[in-house]
């Protein structure tokens, strides 16, 4: 496994759609591996091929630790409800911006061997995923939010414990 490069906005990358996975091979389990340790060394919940430079349909999601899920050619076939909040993006650095989504997906996907498998995200889980498939359209959710804005520091709260 190896850190990948993330690619940043600005880069036309992020804008182009990608093209579906045909081939399941070693070098796609590489990729989601490395994609899976560069999200982690990132701290982010989720990355999209495109935000490591490949034009393929594939992003991976770990909104909890230890829970990843593989998503290969990913189409939603359901979609239900709408929730608000904000997010933000590995490939937009120290920003974030209120995006609506929707509050429940059913997606179908391929796993890295090629096995067609159908996920339910639901609240969080499905914001992450909505927003890694929408790299694999080349948009960004900049182009959907609203309030665009760098988050304020956490407070420090200053107040030293008193002995007891």
């Amino acid at each position: 496994m190896a850190l990948r490069n993330i690619v940043v906005e600005g880069d036309e990358i992020l804008t182009k759609k990608c093209r579906e996975v045909v081939k399941f091979d070693d070098r796609l389990a590489e990729l989601i591996d490395d994609m899976i340790e560069t999200m982690r060394n990132a701290e982010g919940v989720g990355i999209a091929a495109p935000q490591v430079g490949i034009l393929r349909q594939v992003c991976v999601i770990e909104p909890e630790p230890g829970y990843v899920t593989e998503l290969i050619n990913p189409v939603i076939i359901e979609q239900e409800g709408e929730q608000e909040g904000y997010e933000g993006c590995l490939s937009v650095p120290g920003y974030i911006g209120c995006v609506k989504r929707p509050m429940k997906i059913k997606v179908r996907a391929q796993n890295r061997t090629g096995g067609l498998e159908t996920f339910e995200f639901e609240g969080f889980d499905a914001v992450a995923a909505s927003h890694e498939m929408d790299h694999l359209k080349g948009i960004l959710y900049t182009s959907k939010a609203t309030d665009i804005h760098k988050p304020a520091p956490p407070e420090e709260d200053g107040a030293e414990e008193a002995d007891e």
